[in-house]
């Protein structure tokens, strides 16, 4: 094998093959056979959906694989400025990957330490391996914070983790990253989590110290958007396998591998509506072309539409503890009215923190409203008393964002769709209930074996049909979809929405889609609700607000959506 490095080249990684010990005797493969190059002051992504094994390369790379269970074949390379990193010493390689390639990784809050200031962390760091004193530290700190956005640093210097926004935390990592100026920056799914706007600030703010620093940077990522606005090349990795590489334009604009084709296609797109989204089977195994004649879907609310939920004037309020006597009222929802139609889709778009999700738990009662009206019926939901309210308790579900921390990890998947069939009541006995059970199962596009499986043994996307399914044990006419595909692929995001989509056909659901994915919220709803600091900013048919937003907020939201190229 034929190591030698370009001297354009800043990293090389050669046949890379790494595997994870399952038990004493069996092992899977995890890496096959990777090699790509990154050149010094240039941005190469590597893309792939979960599983593909892009934070496994990237984690080979930086030498931080378990080493109890990672098995890295002798055989691999990985050079960086010419050093072979793979059999360097684990101090020198602790040095290097702390100084001159630093990691920033998809969820601050697991990386930072919460008992600890931001900027005692980030001086560590310097005092680690710049060997600066606390008072050069501090005097750096302040700068890296002030560098990366962070506003008032003099006072954030002194802030927890938990005391700063999800941005701010992860521009804190961005800080700590460059604190030693590295060569190499590796940043792992760092706007996995993000909104918009927010996600974008990180993108131009990692471009920009790019350019500042001239340091290469491998950036980690499912969301072939953003890669069209940060990287130079593209590499495509499936199953540990790099299936295409090259430049942005090349990977984009005529991508030869099926599997990148397939990745393109299936997000949301704003000039289409396809009637159901292509996924990534639709492109293998030699198929023809999906994208040959795409029917579009029309949306909107129409002059007839029944109205199955009206809410008027909405509010909700809480009080919080403002040190050790003293509390202040937090008003997160101020005055939301809107209806939903049966049959159709109202999105809800906005930051964190704009009181989307506040608005979604209170008219399921998970918060108790502090005022206004919500209308089931002609009925107030907010009104009736608890044991009035029980039987409305099945007509509106809830699917959360996490599908991995939304179901019992004790119960098996049919355990948890039973549950809340014997709890209302719904069919004659459990015969018949496990009858409905498995037909919901299959509905969803889940095996009959799963239903004596465990959560745990599904990937994301299956949760989210078993999450699903367990909502329509209960024959519901309202679903609030909570962020419900944020967390998924592109291409399970596909499959999920199409589901949804199905379900609503067949049945009429109603949807309240919450979400900051404009461009999946534009797919799906039939009419927008934006709101801002818990107030309704803009609200009006998808196709009208998307064609012709009037809010400036809104405007920017739109302005904010990852373009391909």
């Amino acid at each position: 094998m034929n190591t030698s490095m370009h001297p354009d080249m800043l990293l090389q990684v050669r046949d890379l093959r790494v595997a994870f010990r399952v038990d004493k005797k069996n092992t899977v493969d995890a890496i096959k056979g990777v090699s790509f190059e990154l050149p010094h002051n240039a941005t190469v992504a590597l893309v792939g959906e979960s599983g593909s094994g892009k934070s496994v390369s990237s984690l080979a790379v930086m030498g931080l694989l378990p080493p109890e269970t990672a098995i890295v074949d002798p055989a691999s390379s990985v050079r960086f400025n010419g050093r072979e990193l793979l059999h360097l010493p684990v101090r020198e390689r602790r040095k290097l990957c702390g100084k001159d390639i630093a990691m920033i990784f998809q969820e601050p809050m697991s990386s930072l330490n919460p008992v600890f200031t931001v900027g005692f962390q980030i001086g560590e760091v310097l005092r680690l391996h710049m060997g600066m004193s606390k008072k050069q530290a501090r005097a750096r700190t302040l700068a890296l914070l002030d560098e990366v956005g962070i506003p008032d640093p003099a006072h954030k210097i002194d802030a927890y983790p938990s005391q700063m926004s999800g941005g701010q935390q992860q521009r804190v990592m961005i800080a700590m990253a460059i604190a030693c100026e590295p060569t190499l920056l590796i940043a792992d799914e760092p706007t996995t989590a993000l909104d918009l706007t927010i996600q974008k600030q990180i993108i131009e703010l990692i471009a920009a110290l790019q350019r500042r620093h001239r340091m290469a940077v491998l950036f980690i990522t499912h969301d072939l958007g953003l890669v069209g606005e940060i990287a130079d090349r593209v590499i495509v990795m499936r199953d540990g396998e790099v299936r295409e590489q090259g430049s942005r334009s090349e990977v984009f604009g005529a991508p030869r591998d099926a599997y990148t084709r397939a990745l393109l296609q299936c997000r949301p797109r704003l000039d289409s509506r396809p009637l159901r989204l292509p996924v990534i089977d639709d492109f293998l195994g030699g198929k023809a072309d999906p994208l040959a004649v795409v029917p579009q879907r029309t949306r909107g609310y129409a002059a007839d539409d029944e109205h199955i939920l009206v809410v008027n004037n909405l509010a909700k309020s809480f009080t919080l503890r403002d040190g050790l006597f003293r509390k202040r009222t937090f008003h997160a929802v101020k005055d939301v009215s809107f209806t939903l139609a049966r049959g159709k889709t109202l999105g809800v778009v906005g930051e964190s923190g704009s009181g989307k999700t506040t608005v979604g738990l209170t008219l399921l009662r998970l918060h108790r409203a502090t005022g206004g009206s919500a209308l089931f019926e002609g009925r107030d939901l907010f009104a009736m008393p608890e044991r009035e309210y029980a039987a409305y308790k099945r007509r509106i579900q809830i699917i959360f964002q996490n599908p991995y921390a939304s179901l019992n990890p004790r119960f098996t998947v049919g355990q948890i769709l039973l549950e809340p069939m014997r709890i209302h009541r719904i069919g004659s006995d459990d015969r018949e209930r496990t009858r409905s059970v498995h037909a919901l199962l299959e509905r969803v596009g889940l095996p009959a074996q799963a239903f004596g499986r465990y959560p745990h043994e599904f990937s994301g996307g299956q949760r989210q049909r078993i999450a699903i399914a367990r909502c329509l044990t209960m024959k519901p006419e309202i679903l609030v979809c909570d962020e419900s595909v944020s967390a998924l692929d592109v291409s399970v995001q596909a499959q999920v929405l199409n589901l949804l989509q199905d379900l609503q056909d067949e049945y009429k659901l109603s949807y309240i889609f919450i979400s900051h994915d404009l461009s999946v919220v534009r797919y799906i709803a039939d009419r927008v609700m934006v709101m801002h600091h818990g107030s309704v900013v803009e609200m009006a048919d998808s196709d009208v607000l998307y064609r012709n937003p009037q809010h400036p907020y809104t405007r920017a939201l739109l302005a904010a959506i990852p373009r391909l190229a």
